[in-house]
């Protein structure tokens, strides 16, 4: 197939500039696609991409500006998120993650395109077979992102859009510029020096997802756009590690790498600030989603904690889940 500049398909990506945005706009620049990079803060250009790449810095809560963005798009993917620990939460965490969608909502069904929509939902929930806003929420963060999912899933039934929602677990690995997860947090505290305090008993499993899966999978679903239309899909290992030994690995990994002592890991109350969250066990299935796709998540937690601190350190190391 020929692809002109008339030909390709318009993309549009929102949170282009934060940790799973940066990752997805470099695979998507290596697809033959009209391709615009929307954020707050100016996203980084990919390097010699093969799409027609546009840099758009935005405030997409300001009027006008979602349409701006997403009136021309075939393909929508929504990766704008608040900070679900931030204090102003119930302010403009609701604003961002649930009126942003109930803005692309009225988007789409003025201009009456169509678009698909690939929304980043959330499996921090620890049950991957919530359909609705549970009666008692987890966390406001929880309920703003299975709130903001089933007015995608109203939509797509009403044809205002076609929704696809990955409900994501925790996601872990390196991009330069954007704000750490927590296994580069715990990596730079290590290299540091610094004991890594753990809450609880460390005995919460986590179903840690490193973001070049993460990525994959995205792509996977702009490859099985219709397949997977109007509903959710879980996208993880399957397989949560318990935190204590992810936290014990980093300390290990870091002391390989730094030829230095092992840094401790210590356990201590949770702060006032936790969540219920905080406590949940995740643990979620791909099956479904592997079963339409054929994505499966090829980064063992070590092998993502090896390329974290090794990009941290300027370290060449060659991981069995590379690339």
């Amino acid at each position: 197939m020929n692809h002109t500049t008339e030909t390709r398909t318009r993309v549009v990506v929102l949170g282009a500039s934060g940790f799973i945005g940066t990752a997805v706009g470099r695979a998507l620049a290596r697809r033959p696609v009209r391709l615009r990079l929307v954020s707050r803060r100016p996203p980084p250009v990919p390097y010699d991409p093969v799409a027609d790449v546009e840099i758009r810095s935005a405030d997409l809560t300001e009027p006008g500006a979602l349409a701006a963005a997403v009136g021309d798009a075939e393909v929508v993917i929504h990766l704008v998120a608040h900070s679900w620990r931030a204090e102003d939460e119930a302010t403009v965490g609701e604003r961002v993650n649930v009126g942003l969608v109930r803005d692309l909502v009225s988007v789409c069904r003025a201009t009456r395109r169509n678009p698909f929509v690939v929304f980043a939902g959330t499996g921090l929930n620890g049950d991957d077979h919530i359909d609705r806003v549970p009666a008692v929420p987890r966390s406001a963060y929880c309920t703003q992102k299975l709130t903001a999912e089933r007015a995608l899933e109203l939509a797509t039934l009403d044809g205002a859009l076609r929704a696809v929602t990955l409900r994501l677990p925790p996601v872990f690995g390196y991009e330069p510029g954007t704000r750490p997860n927590i296994v580069e947090t715990m990596a730079r505290r290590a290299l540091d020096g610094d004991a890594l305090t753990l809450w609880n008993d460390g005995t919460v499993r986590r179903d840690l997802v490193h973001v070049d899966d993460v990525t994959a999978a995205f792509m996977a679903t702009l490859d099985h756009l219709d397949a997977l239309t109007g509903t959710y899909w879980p996208v993880g290992t399957g397989r949560g590690a318990p935190l204590g030994k992810v936290f014990a690995e980093i300390a290990q990994v870091v002391a390989d790498l730094t030829e230095q002592p092992s840094v401790a890991v210590t356990c201590v109350p949770p702060p006032a600030n936790s969540l219920c969250t905080d406590r949940v066990d995740v643990d979620i299935d791909p099956a479904r989603f592997h079963a339409v796709t054929g994505w499966r998540p090829r980064m063992s937690v070590r092998d993502g904690v090896i390329s974290t601190v090794a990009a941290l350190t300027g370290a060449l190391v060659e991981t069995a889940g590379a690339r």
